[in-house]
């Protein structure tokens, strides 16, 4: 059995928001493993995050992230309980980094993977299946790597499943966690909104040298 110390127990605490025994227990069950201890609370129900979860979250801010040079701009939309959390720095710090998080991240779509429309995985699977690398592999490992490729382009549209950018040792989900046992309150991330300078505007292209003869009146 491995020694459980007071840093690893609050390691977990801090990760999870469980309490300190469950947190020891999870621990010594999972031989040290912090990752395997989380799971373990997870599947037991101890989490703090998890319990609070189903609770209505009607309350929040809406934040603003705009990038030096105004050529991006995100507003999102975090929810908690109550007036009195979303008054709180440490609630407002969470908005302000996942509006950061949002303009980091060109390529995410989402809030989370359950939000993707059907009809995205579904389109995302035909394009896989029909790689030429997967040519003349048996139909059962065919779907198996489809599976997995599938799995990780979701993850790539998901707010949620990114490496925070200030911690790449965490996810942002992960982040929100944290915050909850913190607070203990719920929060929800519901929805975001980014925009890109010129997006969507068709440029006009011209000739560069043919732009400077023009204005030397040549």
């Amino acid at each position: 059995m491995a020694e459980i110390s007071a840093k690893l127990v609050k390691e977990l605490r801090d990760k999870t928001g469980a309490g300190m025994m469950d947190c020891k227990k999870a621990l010594k069950e999972t031989e040290g493993d912090i990752p395997k201890a989380a799971e373990w609370l997870r599947q037991k129900g101890i989490t703090s995050a998890e319990k609070k979860a189903g609770r209505v979250a009607a309350e929040g801010l809406v934040g603003s992230y705009i990038h030096t040079g105004g050529r991006v701009g995100v507003l999102v939309e975090v929810n908690c309980e109550t007036d009195f959390v979303a008054r709180r720095e440490e609630f407002q710090d969470l908005v302000r980094n996942i509006a950061m998080q949002v303009a980091a991240c060109p390529n995410v779509e989402y809030v989370k993977v359950e939000d993707i429309p059907a009809e995205m995985s579904q389109k995302e699977k035909d394009i896989e299946m029909g790689r030429d690398d997967l040519a003349g592999k048996p139909d059962n490992i065919k779907e198996k790597i489809v599976v997995g490729r599938i799995e990780k382009r979701l993850k790539e549209l998901s707010l949620m499943d990114q490496p925070y950018i200030r911690d790449q040792s965490i996810s942002v989900e992960e982040l929100v966690k944290q915050t909850i046992a913190l607070l203990g309150e719920n929060i929800q991330v519901r929805r975001f909104t980014r925009y890109v300078l010129g997006e969507g505007i068709e440029k006009e292209e011209s000739n560069f040298a043919e732009e400077v003869a023009a204005q030397m009146g040549k």
